[in-house]
């Protein structure tokens, strides 16, 4: 709507004329969705803020407290070290998680406590060492 509302005419009557003249020009058809329950009623219980959730899940926008967020991150990291081509990335990848935890741990998180301290790297190196047959991979 780019037209200004003229005087005289109620907002009402504005938008009713505005809706028409966008229907006549065609603007309303072939939607994307047309016909079909809008996802956000479909859903069984309603929740006022699915539009903003639904908005950061389609935007990979999450908000976790910073110490949940660092619990996860840890777990995929752990997780990435025992899949790792070679040592050399294990050792660096839970270096670099360790380095986050010491942070967290040195400064008063906001949210629930972090819980966590820094890992061994050497018994996580170790571990690769066990699922990968004994081989070294420095590389």
């Amino acid at each position: 709507m780019t037209e200004r509302k003229p005087p005289g005419v109620s907002f009402e009557s504005f938008a009713d004329k505005q809706i028409r003249d966008a229907q006549a020009r065609g603007e309303f058809s072939n939607l994307a969705g047309a016909g079909e329950p809008s996802p956000a009623v479909s859903d069984t219980a309603y929740d006022e803020l699915w539009w903003i959730k639904r908005k950061m899940a389609r935007e990979g926008i999450s908000v976790l407290p910073p110490t949940l967020a660092l619990r996860k991150e840890a777990e995929d990291t752990l997780a990435a070290a025992a899949q790792a081509p070679s040592e050399r990335v294990a050792r660096r990848l839970v270096e670099q998680l360790n380095v986050k935890i010491r942070d967290m741990m040195f400064k008063p998180p906001p949210g629930p406590p972090l819980g966590l301290k820094p890992y061994d790297v050497e018994a996580v190196v170790e571990e690769w060492r066990e699922r990968h047959g004994g081989r070294s991979g420095a590389g």
